[in-house]
């Protein structure tokens, strides 16, 4: 494996690590985002996961790559979350964990010279692998740095309630 490979697939871990490591400080109904609690964050990142992984397997054999986003990331999300609203919050960790195995699996597994050729993001933009899972795993960051942001404040509110 490239090294670039490697080093993209350990800035997805840094990722998925630092939110793994943050749900035990945070109730599984915690509203993170007006309408989104953490239960419904991890659902829209296995939905980006899943995704990611159809490109990149569509991208190894040569296929144009489906475009799951192409009417916007707003509706994208909408319908990734409510597709796994049955799920209960242990089966949403294990899904987005086995997604995030698979994306990384498809990384690996990813000829060189696909590697370095464009490909047709979720969304329907062009770029390369590196740029897309560069998008990614600095999505998973912003998103950490939200839930630090509220657990921050609820223990202030909790800190001032004293």
């Amino acid at each position: 494996m490239t090294d670039e490979k490697v080093q993209l697939i350990q800035r997805l871990d840094h990722a998925h690590d630092t939110v793994r490591g943050l749900l035990a400080d945070i109730g599984t109904r915690t509203t993170i985002y007006p309408g989104w609690t953490i239960k419904q964050l991890i659902d829209h990142f296995t939905g980006w996961d899943d995704a990611i992984t159809a490109s990149l397997h569509a991208h190894t054999v040569g296929n144009e790559p489906a475009t799951p986003a192409v009417e916007g990331i707003d509706p994208y999300n909408a319908v990734s979350v409510a597709t796994r609203e049955a799920l209960n919050f242990e089966q949403t960790v294990k899904e987005w964990e086995l997604a995030r195995e698979q994306l990384k699996a498809a990384v690996r597994d990813l000829p060189a010279q696909k590697f370095a050729e464009p490909l047709l993001f979720p969304w329907g933009r062009t770029g390369t692998v590196a740029q897309l899972l560069a998008i990614f795993y600095e999505h998973e960051e912003e998103h950490v740095e939200e839930i630090r942001h509220h657990l921050a404040q609820s223990a202030a509110r909790k800190s001032e309630s004293q």
